[in-house]
């Protein structure tokens, strides 16, 4: 008996600490952009990033050869925030030297504080800067826990 109830007890611990960190992911496909977004944030204190990852297609074909398609990195998350249902991230991608000096700027901003959920939507905003042309465009994100 006593052993049953350590092994419950032991799987029970297993189990919350499997669960306390947040993992967020975020998705957009429209005429502008496609891309998706995944990152883990430690449930303490801080809400440290634990890992982040996305990739982004522009759809535009004056910014296709530059930025068509980008890999992004936990480098690239610049700024985020997630707290009481809000989810905020920001991706940079500075421009390297196959940008030409053209940076990108992703913001995304989805979820309402008050109202956490497993789904959720927002919208996205997309700058580059620098190059030929500057280029902006805004649009609607889904997101979800996992």
């Amino acid at each position: 008996m006593w052993r049953g109830m350590i092994v419950f007890a032991g799987l029970l611990g297993a189990a919350g600490a499997a669960h306390a960190d947040s993992r967020y992911f975020c998705s957009a496909d429209d005429a502008q952009a496609r891309f998706t977004l995944e990152s883990g944030f430690a449930s303490d204190a801080g809400h440290k990033l634990n890992h982040f990852r996305g990739a982004l297609v522009v759809k535009d074909q004056a910014q296709s050869s530059v930025f068509g398609k980008r890999v992004f990195e936990s480098q690239h998350l610049t700024n985020h925030w997630s707290r009481d249902g809000e989810l905020l991230l920001e991706v940079v991608d500075g421009g390297e030297d196959d940008t030409g000096g053209a940076t990108l700027d992703l913001v995304v901003v989805a979820g309402e504080r008050g109202k956490p959920a497993a789904n959720f939507t927002g919208t996205y905003a997309l700058k580059i800067e620098g190059g030929d042309k500057p280029y902006a465009a805004e649009g609607k994100v889904s997101c979800g826990t996992k």
